[in-house]
């Protein structure tokens, strides 16, 4: 989870102080670091102690040490920030149907592309391993992450693999049957509320020796910090200000379908085997007219 996602997490927490400075801090993040400390407590009609603590809530010993991290997290994230497409609102009002088609297509190649540039193979392989030798997988996710979810364990059902998706209030449930032969896979972009789905039920799979694969963003968050391997989202999406979550829909599939074909990569003959019979048996209602289509 990003710097900037924590505080705007924060600014929409009934607590007028906090919600005044990390306002300020989102509206005038790329001239920071021109502003001391006492400028910010002025502008803010705050004090200097009210922003250590805001610091500290951010996971920093101090102020300075907070706008260091800050303003380095900003410049970062504008040297790849999608080509003149906002992925928060990537089209205006004004925008006619073609403007509007091309740049949801743009932004969601580069989006792809973003996953790609942030993936790391060896946490791929780590992860397709867990899944590929583990007894049962249980996949949690909050909408729109359970549609995804329901897909991937669709497609690990359709090779012959224990798969469940832990629902909203059964959760609980499922995480308190798994053991250490099992693996849990946790989507979840902010990957930082303890006190909710999905990251609540952490503290279950930890106790139990579960292997942990988490699918969340960059940055240092519950889910990356507990999971054994870690995929990340590409982030570029603010966490509520937003037409739609175009880029992290995409990224998040992206993953589940490399992770999907990581996995049966690992014993292909059985899994083809296993994807033809399943296919065969499920299909066998339906028939088509059509040769190309026909088996």
């Amino acid at each position: 989870m990003y710097i900037f996602q924590k505080i705007e997490e924060v600014t929409l927490q009934n607590n007028e102080t906090r919600r005044t400075v990390g306002e300020f801090l989102l509206n005038h993040r790329d001239k920071i670091t021109e502003y001391r400390m006492e400028d910010v407590a002025k502008l803010t009609y705050t004090s200097k102690p009210t922003l250590s603590r805001f610091a500290k809530l951010m996971g920093y010993p101090g102020w300075k040490e907070f706008v260091y991290a800050f303003s380095h997290e900003t410049v970062n994230l504008k040297d790849v920030e999608y080509v003149n497409i906002d992925a928060n609102y990537p089209f205006s009002n004004s925008a006619d149907p073609l403007e509007i088609v091309e740049r949801i297509t743009s932004l969601q190649i580069q989006s792809i592309e973003d996953t790609i540039q942030q993936l790391n193979m060896e946490s791929l392989k780590e992860a397709a391993e867990l899944v590929h030798s583990a007894h049962r997988v249980a996949i949690y996710g909050t909408s729109p992450n359970n549609y995804y979810g329901g897909m991937f364990k669709r497609k690990l059902l359709g090779i012959g693999k224990d798969a469940v998706f832990a629902e909203l209030g059964e959760a609980g449930v499922i995480s308190q049957t798994l053991s250490e032969q099992d693996v849990a896979i946790i989507i979840s972009y902010s990957g930082n509320n303890v006190h909710r789905e999905p990251t609540i039920n952490l503290k279950y799979l930890v106790h139990r020796k579960v292997k942990i694969i988490g699918i969340t963003s960059a940055g240092d968050n519950l889910v990356s910090k507990y999971s054994d391997a870690t995929l990340f989202i590409s982030s570029k999406e603010k966490l509520y200000s937003k037409i739609s979550s175009y880029t992290t829909e995409q990224s998040i599939i992206l993953l589940l379908n490399l992770l999907y074909s990581m996995v049966f990569s690992l014993d292909f003959e059985t899994y083809e085997q296993n994807k033809i019979t399943s296919s065969s048996l499920m299909e066998i209602q339906r028939h088509s007219e059509l040769i190309d289509l026909s088996e």
